[in-house]
């Protein structure tokens, strides 16, 4: 198989995510699949193994959920891929659609939690508030919540007696606060512990009319599970000694919890018995575990994969649960880690090297998004393609990642942007010292926040890097801060200390637009009509400016918020960010 095919056949190959199932139906499972090029919801019956597609919309499916009876099946609609809409609902079984609330205008989602009763909580942001309504099926949506801070639900306990909000009402999204309210909105208790420690709800206890509520706190500068008790108020912090940050999921008879450790770009699932403290590690493969989750029973279900195999859903119990069907996608080459000293401590990095050519290779610096993110040694059809085409391909875990405790993370503060490439130069100087990468030959690349520091990196790095390619880019914090999606603007308030009206020199200072005069070197940006995430009119106004000071740029425009649902239009970016690097690195052998 040529190279481009291989690549190709990898974001073709069927995947899918880890099922979910109904609490008090668990053979009754749903999961999202690009089975037909597309990412949509599936349904699928595990005692009949019949399988059924549920949503079939031209940009994808990214929100789905069922109930815990197993009887509905939630999605959210937007229009053309902007996250921008309503929530739907459909039988399990199949049957005609219908609004899951009607009365409510549309919204950029926040979440869903469904209860036994029928019941619902569901958030929404829009015309600068945050809302969260209660919905019962046959009458109006009743207003829980409103704030203009971000908030999002949490969770909702099966009985639908508690609701769990994380806000960030205290000023601060990075660093939400919990709170637990009845359906009426008559707050039980709140958890707050104070700037810079936040406390984020996961789940209600799996158990009809237990109260605990399990949850993910900062106390000792690392994310780490609290159950905590809204009513009699009591508390119970789990340690691990283990290194790395930690989530959590109840077992489903709220005996134990399944502890996920993320520690240096690997997973690790332990179970914790609640009763005598015991802690018991999960053989499994060494890569990467995206999610996991207990099944009655016992034994565990999780998506694995490492950068050289691709993904597949095991169990705990040596069986591979489903398979997505299709041929499979073909391996890639495993990652190698790197550490190098920086200015603010010891950055991890991957680095995948091509099975053909010499060192030093021409190398690819693909930069993660978020910055509350991080790279793992997980399957990537996009960097596995760079690597097929000969590039070294070199992902950094800078200061502002996620999984390496909450000071890395939280390290962005007063130099947003410039703090995450220092730590990206650190690291370009050390693929070249030892020999892996060409100096000459080296492209700048990311998505979101990885495209918007691509685009700050060209214009205060420019002799850095021979090309940059920045998808989905943040190119002017003000103008995006004006309209982008409610959250976002949370963020940025977050991040940057404030609105732009309150904090213009950080906004200044952080955009690459400011720097646009500084560039040297050929800049491809790939832009979504529809992107309320990083929104087109800021991306045209550093295009102009580009074109102003004459600088060699390409745009790709496309109408969606980011092409990820669709494997097609995946296909079409890759290929156009390959061929753009092989003309402006000016190497045939590429």
């Amino acid at each position: 198989m040529k190279a481009e095919e291989r690549w190709q056949a990898r974001f073709r190959a069927s995947r899918m995510t880890l099922p979910s199932w109904a609490r008090q139906a668990p053979n009754r499972s749903i999961y999202r699949s690009n089975a037909t090029g597309t990412w949509e919801v599936y349904a699928w019956d595990r005692v009949s193994g019949a399988v059924r597609q549920v949503t079939d919309r031209p940009k994808g499916t990214a929100y789905a959920a069922i109930d815990p009876t197993g009887q509905w099946i939630y999605w959210f609609a937007d229009t053309g891929g902007d996250e921008f809409g309503v929530w739907w609902r459909q039988p399990f079984a199949g049957g005609p659609n219908e609004p899951v609330a009607p009365d409510l205008p549309p919204g950029q989602p926040g979440g869903i939690a469904l209860s036994t009763t029928g019941v619902a909580a569901i958030s929404m942001a829009s015309e600068g508030t945050f809302r969260i309504h209660v919905v019962r099926v046959g009458g109006p949506a009743s207003l829980l919540y409103e704030h203009t801070e971000a908030a999002w639900v949490a969770d909702m306990s099966l009985d639908g007696s508690l609701i769990a909000i994380n806000h960030g009402e205290y000023g601060d999204f990075r660093h939400p606060a919990l709170r637990v309210v009845r359906p009426s909105g008559e707050t039980v208790s709140e958890l707050y512990d104070g700037p810079t420690k936040g406390v984020t709800g996961l789940h209600f206890a799996p158990v009809v009319g237990d109260r605990r509520l399990l949850a993910l706190h900062e106390r000792r500068r690392r994310h780490e599970p609290l159950v905590w008790d809204p009513v009699s108020g009591e508390q119970r912090e789990i340690w691990l000694k283990d290194p790395g940050d930690l989530n959590a999921e109840w077992y489903d008879d709220g005996r134990g919890l399944l502890i996920l450790r993320d520690h240096r770009a690997r997973t690790y699932l332990h179970r914790y018995d609640l009763a005598g403290g015991g802690l018991t590690l999960i053989d499994t493969p060494h890569g990467v575990i995206e999610e996991a989750a207990p099944r009655p029973g016992g034994h565990v279900e999780y998506s694995w994969s490492s950068a050289s195999r691709p993904p597949v859903i095991r169990s705990s119990s040596g069986q591979v649960v489903v398979n997505p069907g299709g041929p499979p996608a073909p391996p890639s080459v495993p990652v190698e880690d790197l550490d190098v000293e920086g200015e603010g401590g010891r950055i991890h990095a991957l680095v995948s090297k091509p099975e053909t050519g010499l060192a030093p290779y021409p190398a690819v610096f693909l930069l993660h998004g978020g910055p509350t993110a991080h790279d793992r040694d997980a399957f990537s059809p996009e960097a596995a393609a760079w690597v097929d085409a000969g590039f070294a391909v070199v992902r950094v875990n800078y200061r502002g990642s996620t999984g390496y405790g909450s000071a890395w993370r939280d390290a962005l503060h007063g130099d947003v942007g410039h703090i995450e490439l220092a730590d990206v130069a650190a690291v370009r100087q050390a693929v070249v010292d030892r020999g892996i990468a060409d100096p000459n030959r080296i492209v700048l690349a990311g998505a979101a926040w990885g495209g918007y520091l691509t685009l700050l990196g060209l214009g205060t790095q420019p002799d850095l890097w021979a090309a940059g390619i920045a998808a989905v880019p943040i190119a002017c914090h003000q103008t995006s801060y004006e309209d982008e999606a409610e959250s976002l603007r949370a963020y940025h308030r977050a991040l940057l200390g404030g609105s732009p009206d309150e904090q213009p020199e950080q906004y200044a200072a952080s955009s690459p637009i400011t720097y646009v005069d500084q560039v040297k070197s050929p800049v491809l940006i790939l832009a979504g009509e529809n992107d309320t995430r990083c929104p087109l009119r800021q991306i045209e106004k550093y295009v102009a400016k580009l074109a102003e000071h004459g600088r060699e740029h390409e745009v790709y425009m496309y109408d969606a918020i980011g092409g990820s649902l669709v494997v097609a239009e995946r296909i079409a970016q890759t290929a156009l960010q390959l061929e753009f690097a092989r003309k402006h690195l000016h190497h045939s052998d590429i």
